[in-house]
């Protein structure tokens, strides 16, 4: 029995022993010491991390929610502290927008102008010195055609003009904020010349020298107008830069007295052309005139500048009018004419108020005054016209801003 008892005592005393190498292996507490170690570890390899996050820093233009955005300058995105590895921009239907990333890899930029009233998308992606990755989104929306303005000028890039050519700016929609427009849009001549911009209305601004443009200079207008508020709400979205060159220097004089017209180059006269003014009924307009447009042949109706009969019909429609250079909105035009007897031409006054020369009907007889008269000028010559007995043209019926002194033009500046 003893040696039973003993026997069952060891039995037990095994079974506790075992138990106890059981409790060793799953209990908490001895976890605790084994493990334990490994979770504070994790925990700190988790915080390091964290702290090396990125150190890239991703910029994008315009900021996230922006509406009346520029189509032009705006769209941007850079990085400091890293390189940009990705840049997708997006319309809202999923289109992506093409784009140009530097040398450096610093910024990028859309390779085209935006569109106006469009919601675009960006997500870039950079990554630091350690290879550490950084992202950024946003999205904005750009500037309406109901919120922005552009301005239609004259003459064209690249075209070659007369010394009394203005730039004349027409503006789509009203301008209250001139002084803010005008400061964005600069004119220089390399001749030297001081020029000066004259706003006309609040829709129209010319800008020209104190005297015609030296010849042979280049001309260069610079549209920076891109986020300029013209208006209240209403934002330019312009950006460019222009140049045209000055050719000869043109000036015909028109003398309806003894109505001939003298054309000079430099001030020497080069050719005289007989012409008939308007009639003592319908004057021609005096004062400095500019050729705006050129046409070969041009249909000339009377109705649709005043000159009407009883029956409502315009006093005249010609439909193949020669060789015909406007002077005026209005319609005063330098043109050849066919209809009329050879001999009223340094005879007598007989237009509506056109200056006319004599022609030959389909405007291909190379002989003839208005070919050769035609041929000869250029958008932007001068026609100084006096002896009509009639007023003064108005500065702003055409490019016949000449017609101001100096000091009223200047006056007319809004800086």
């Amino acid at each position: 029995m003893t040696v039973s008892k003993r026997r069952r005592g060891l039995t037990v005393a095994s079974a506790l022993l075992g138990g106890v190498l059981v409790l060793s292996a799953c209990s908490s507490s001895d976890d605790s010491s084994s493990n334990g170690s490994g979770d504070t570890s994790q925990a700190k390899a988790d915080e390091a991390a964290a702290k090396k996050s990125s150190q890239a820093e991703i910029k994008i233009t315009p900021k996230d929610g922006s509406d009346n955005a520029s189509i032009n300058n705006s769209a941007a995105v850079v990085v400091s502290k890293g390189t940009l590895t990705d840049v997708t921009m997006t319309t809202a239907d999923g289109s992506k927008v093409a784009g140009a990333l530097s040398a450096d890899k610093t910024s990028w930029k859309p390779e085209a102008q935006l569109e106006r009233s469009t919601t675009y998308k960006v997500a870039a992606e950079a990554k630091d010195s350690d290879g550490l990755v950084a992202h950024e989104n946003a999205s904005f929306t750009t500037v309406s055609p109901a919120n922005s303005f552009i301005g239609n000028f004259t003459p064209e890039d690249g075209s070659t003009v007369g010394v009394g050519m203005p730039v004349s700016i027409n503006f789509n929609k009203a301008i209250t904020n001139k002084a803010a427009v005008q400061k964005g849009i600069t004119v220089s001549t390399t001749s030297g010349q001081e020029v000066v911009c004259h706003w006309f209305s609040t829709q129209r601004m010319d800008c020209r020298p104190d005297e015609y443009w030296k010849e042979n200079s280049t001309v260069t207008l610079k549209l920076a107008l891109d986020g300029v508020e013209g208006a209240s709400g209403v934002y330019g979205v312009q950006q460019k830069t222009v140049s045209f060159k000055i050719g000869r220097n043109q000036v015909s004089y028109v003398d309806a007295k003894t109505k001939q017209m003298k054309i000079t180059h430099n001030g020497a006269t080069i050719k005289t052309i007989p012409i008939s003014a308007g009639s003592p009924e319908n004057k021609t307009y005096e004062g400095i005139m500019v050729m705006s447009e050129k046409f070969k042949e041009t249909r000339m109706n009377g109705a649709t500048v005043g000159f009407t009969d009883d029956d409502g019909k315009g006093e005249y429609d010609i439909k193949d009018v020669p060789h015909a250079i406007r002077l005026t909105n209005s319609g005063t035009f330098v043109h050849g004419n066919y209809w009329g007897a050879k001999s009223i031409f340094g005879s007598v006054n007989t237009s509506h108020g056109c200056v006319g020369l004599s022609d030959t009907k389909g405007a291909n007889d190379t002989g003839t005054a208005g070919y050769w008269f035609y041929t000869n000028s250029i958008v932007g010559d001068v026609v100084v016209v006096k002896n009509t007995g009639d007023k003064t043209v108005a500065p702003d019926n055409g490019l016949n801003g000449w017609n101001l002194s100096w000091a009223d033009w200047k006056a007319g500046s809004a800086v």
